[in-house]
Formats: structure tokens, sequence, C-alpha cells
């Protein structure tokens, strides 16, 4: 497995902080000027890259209202997939402006294409990765195609099974792909955090050898924060300018706020993961003089011994480790000491 795989320069693996990709998905809510709006503020927060998705009614699915085209409940029922994809998708002539308008913010952008002509359309564009989106992980000819262009690929996992994953990343692997992350995902939207089950993240990586990282479609950071303690190398999030903007996906995505927090705190989280260490560490060692230590907290004369009533393990740590409590008993003062004096065998005889 590679320890890192690079997009735009931009390494990713665990050791180096997470990768955050705002997913853009369907929050542009028909308005180009909203979806440079959304770029503008991902950059704000911090985050790596901005990720669209690459379709249109025409290419994802067909006009038919019969049962099997019906949405049936959830956030989205009651619509068909047809009209559901005509109000979501991006517009083909959009990518060509959204990608100079990263560009000029200076943040990546990349996509999930859902077809041929969309991988078609990316590679006009010089995309420097690609996102295979969980419906589209049992897609093997697009994974292939994707594969075939040798750029970064993402995979999100999202209702498959062991075979599923193991078949699609043996796929990408076959045709072409060597930078890989595969994502763990649930296609909940939003997805309970209780049915997240962040520990496959780890036996992602550790089943398949492959970069493992979070597709998270909770409705706060707590999933994706805790994430990065089971290695997860890259986070993806929904974004948005408001929860209650009316699109398909405002709801259950960040607003920039929430965008900032999850870079900062998941950049965090990272660093105190830290290594084994069991090392006093910087921030401690000033304190290492409040630490008990061996006291006189009585006056004694020349010739006295030290007792229970004269030696005591008190703050701060000046003198003798606690530990010599027991061996200090019974030593003879050389001279007279006051009360306050730290202890030191210099100052006793046995």
């Amino acid at each position: 497995m590679n320890k890192y795989i690079e997009i735009a320069g931009r390494k990713i693996g665990p050791n180096y902080p997470p990768y955050i990709i705002a997913e853009l998905s369907a929050n542009h809510n028909g308005d180009i000027n909203r979806a440079f709006k959304i770029m503008e503020e991902a950059k704000k927060a911090g985050a790596d890259a901005i990720k669209l998705q690459s379709y249109t009614h025409e290419t994802i699915t067909i006009d038919c209202d019969s049962n099997e085209f019906q949405i049936h409940g959830g956030l989205w029922g009651g619509k068909t997939l047809y009209e559901l994809y005509k109000d979501a998708h991006m517009p083909w002539e959009w990518h060509k402006p959204l990608f100079d308008k990263a560009k000029e913010l200076g943040i990546t952008i990349f996509s999930s294409p859902f077809d041929f002509t969309a991988v078609d359309l990316l590679e006009e564009l010089d995309t420097p990765a690609y996102k295979i989106a969980s419906f589209e992980i049992v897609d093997l000819p697009l994974i292939k195609r994707v594969a075939q262009t040798e750029k970064p690929m993402i995979i999100s996992t999202g209702m498959a099974n062991e075979e599923e994953i193991s078949t699609a990343i043996k796929v990408a692997r076959d045709n072409g792909c060597k930078d890989l992350v595969v994502l763990h995902c649930v296609s909940g939207y939003p997805a309970p955090a209780e049915q997240y089950n962040l520990r496959t993240i780890k036996d992602i990586a550790e089943r398949f050898g492959v970069l493992s990282g979070l597709s998270d479609h909770t409705i706060d950071n707590a999933t994706a924060v805790a994430s990065v303690a089971l290695d997860a190398c890259l986070i993806e999030k929904h974004v948005t300018l408001d929860r209650n903007g009316g699109g398909a996906d405002d709801s259950f995505s960040l607003e920039p706020k929430d965008l900032k927090a999850l870079c900062q705190d998941a950049k965090t989280a990272w660093q105190a993961l830290g290594k084994v260490n069991y090392e006093r560490t910087e921030a401690e060692k000033g304190n290492v003089k409040f630490r008990r230590s061996l006291y006189l907290v009585e006056d004694i004369k020349a010739g006295e011994k030290l007792t229970k009533d004269n030696l005591k393990s008190i703050r701060p740590g000046f003198g003798l480790e606690p530990k010599y409590y027991e061996t200090s008993l019974g030593k003879v003062a050389k001279y007279n000491l006051k009360k306050g004096t730290p202890i030191s065998l210099k100052d006793f005889n046995d």
C-alpha cells in the first residue's frame, strides 16, 4: 500500500493532515453565482478541495413516471428520479467557469463523473483527480474508464458489501489506477451517527491494502473528527451557504462556520494523535517543579534526626523524590536547617 498519494501536489495519507473535500453537489440550487460563493467560503474555511458532481438528468436516468422511477419517502419523496436530477444537476457549461474560479481562488477542484461523457468533459478540463460516488461503485465500466486516465481515484463505499468493494478496487488497479483512497460511507441523507461504524475505516485500509477515509453524511462534525483517530486521511462533507436554502442537499450540509470548524478540528485531532511517547513533553517540562518532594516542615538543629514529624512529602519538587522518604528517616543533620528546606542527602549523615 502507498503511504500517501498526491492530488495537485498535496500529499494525502495518515502521516499528513486530513484532506478535506467540500462537496458542492446540488447546493448551487440552479445559480452559478451561488456555486461561486460556496467555493469562496470553502477556500476561506480551509478546505483542500471543492468537488462537483458531473451528470445531467438525461445521462443519469430517463423521463419516466412508473413506480420504479418514483422516490418514495425520505428527503426527496414525491419526485421522480428525472425530476430530482433535473433540478440538482450541474450544467455542463458551468464546469469550465467553476474550474477557472477554483484556479483563481487557489483551491483544487475535481468531480464525480457518472458516465463516460462526464469523464470526457473532465479530461478536457484536466481534472487532477476523480471521485466514484457510492451509488456508482457497482458501475465497473465507469471505474475502468476512470482508472485508464491514471489519475488519483477516490471511491465511496456506501451500500457496498465486501465483495463489491474488493471488485471495484481490483478493476481500478487492473486498469491503471495507482493512487487510490477508499472512503467508508453510509448512504443516508442525513445518516445517523450511530450507524456509521467508524471502525470500518481502519479495517478497509488493512483488508484491502488502501488508504482510507470518510464520506460523512451526518449533520455535524463529531463523526468526521472522530474518524481521524482511526487513520481517516481524507474527509468529505457536503457544504452549503444555508441549511434552510431549500436545495436538494442543503439540509444535511455544513454551513461555512461549521466547515471552518471541521477543517480546524480535524487537523487538531490529527496533531493530537502524534506517536507512542512516554517521554516528558515540552509542555510538561516547566511543571516538574510542582511535583511533590521531601521537605523539612520544622526547624532542626545539628545532630537531630529526620522523623515523621519534621519530614514530609509536599509540593514543590526541588527536594529528594518521595520514594526516598523511608530511607531518609533517621538521618542526622550536619548543621542547623530551617523549615522549608528541600532535603538533600549532602546535608545529613547516616
